[in-house]
């Protein structure tokens, strides 16, 4: 019995030191093998990229990834939203590559995470630049703001180069002169167009302002990186090359929040949620109108707080809305209907005003129209159904056909409506089964004439 015990308890380890051998040769694998995170960021630069950028980056993190690549096209977006982006990349304790796909941009914002980045490549037929601070919703920085903004935006830029040994006067030149380049152009390989040889004084970059051109997928991306490439400072920068790809993508929250988070959908969030709640003011008792208009008004409400909307504008046009209820129950003759329409136009020019976010002229026009034209018609109908004679109750039976049950001399009976009613005429005689109309309603009686033929 004690052999039995000891072979059992042998084969106990043998089973335990197996097991520990199979972990440690996983978690061996594991750690010659990690993994490149790749994030993909398309659209404009807000508070949703922000918390998806930030997941992404602190899962790279966790998991000891070989570095964490940011597929981007952006057209730019908040200033607060990218100080947010370039603080987490410059934090990050993995290597950041932001690697800009081709036919895409890294433009205003986009520029400046771009050269933030431990490692920043481009693919060709892309772009980078043009980074001017500018004014949303079709508004003017005045002289003051804009010297403010601009020079507050150039020493940002030139201490991101400064910091990865980029070309400081490129970087800068992307936001005093709005300079654009493309990949070749970026990387120092070819000669600058004209207009960037102007004001930067040189052929080409010199150190480069990006690391790496020409791959054009990550892909291809991956392989250089394996390969070994040299950095714009001069720095050798590779990872393992038995590092595979693994993609972080959006939860369908994220992609909610972010397809929300575009100025043109949160303006026609904001008018149907006023629209809806408007009906339902209007017209009490029809339940859709006002539950879907507030489900869009608090998405709108949100939309526009991410996106830093001025808050002028929606006073604006929330008092639009109020002087449309007003013009219902108020007799004057549409004078607050057009200064609802005075206020609402004027809002949704102002709404992102101060921003780098415009709504579209054409779906401000077609909204502004649309609500104008649903005003009028909801109006018109309340109007009417006011107007109306009544047509319950016993004033309702006024002008109705009865016919005469007993002879109508002057007294008599009449069916009408179903009911048998006492009923006289005056100078007149009507025999049974005659064709009366009634003309009045005098408690329980009615006056009647003959109908006319």
């Amino acid at each position: 019995m004690s052999v039995f015990r000891i072979a059992y308890v042998s084969a106990l380890l043998v089973v335990l030191v197996l097991a520990l051998a199979g972990l440690s040769t996983t978690a061996s694998g594991q750690g010659d093998s990690p993994q490149v995170y790749v994030l993909r960021v398309d659209g404009t630069v807000n508070p949703s990229l922000v918390r998806y950028l930030d997941r992404g980056i602190t899962k790279a993190e966790k998991d000891g990834a070989a570095a964490c690549v940011i597929e981007l096209d952006t057209p730019g977006g908040l200033l607060s939203s990218t100080e947010d982006i370039v603080r987490r990349i410059s934090e990050a304790t993995v290597p950041v590559v932001v690697y800009v796909p081709k036919g895409s941009w890294a433009a205003s914002a986009g520029a400046f995470i771009t050269l933030a980045a431990d490692v920043a490549a481009m693919a060709p037929e892309s772009v980078i630049g043009a980074s001017t601070p500018i004014a949303g919703g079709g508004g003017q920085l005045s002289d003051d703001e804009r010297a403010k903004a601009v020079n507050l935006a150039r020493q940002w830029m030139k201490s991101i180069a400064e910091e990865h040994g980029r070309n400081e006067e490129a970087a800068m030149a992307a936001v005093t002169e709005a300079a654009s380049f493309t990949p070749n152009e970026a990387r120092g390989t070819v000669a600058l167009s004209s207009f960037n040889q102007e004001f930067l004084g040189v052929e080409r970059l010199d150190p480069p302002l990006i690391d790496d051109a020409g791959a054009g997928d990550i892909e291809e991306l991956l392989g250089r990186l394996q390969a070994g490439i040299l950095l714009a400072d001069g720095t050798p920068f590779s990872i393992s090359s038995s590092a595979g790809l693994h993609y972080i993508d959006m939860t369908e929250m994220e992609r909610f929040l972010l397809a929300i988070s575009d100025p043109t959908i949160a303006y026609i969030l904001l008018s149907i949620g006023m629209l809806g709640l408007l009906i339902e003011l209007l017209h009490p008792g029809v339940i859709l109108p006002g539950v879907l208009g507030g489900v869009c008004l608090l998405l709108g409400v949100y939309s526009l707080g991410i996106l830093e909307a001025n808050y002028a504008g929606l006073l604006l046009v929330v008092l639009a809305f109020a002087l449309f209820v007003a013009e219902v129950f108020t007799p004057t003759f549409g004078l607050l209907f057009a200064g609802g329409m005075v206020s609402l136009v004027a809002g949704s020019l102002l709404l992102f005003s101060g921003t780098p976010f415009e709504v579209n002229p054409w779906v401000m026009g077609v909204v502004i129209g649309a609500i104008a034209t649903i005003f009028i018609l909801v109006v018109t109908v309340i109007i009417r159904s006011q107007r109306r004679p009544v047509n319950t109750g016993r004033e309702g039976l006024i002008g109705q056909t009865a016919v005469v049950r007993v002879a109508l001399d002057p007294k008599g009976t009449v069916f009408v409506e179903g009911e048998i009613w006492n009923a006289w005429m005056e100078g007149e005689k009507a025999d049974p089964g005659e064709e009366v109309t009634v003309t009045a309603v005098d408690g329980l009686r009615l006056k009647v004439v003959k109908k006319a033929k």
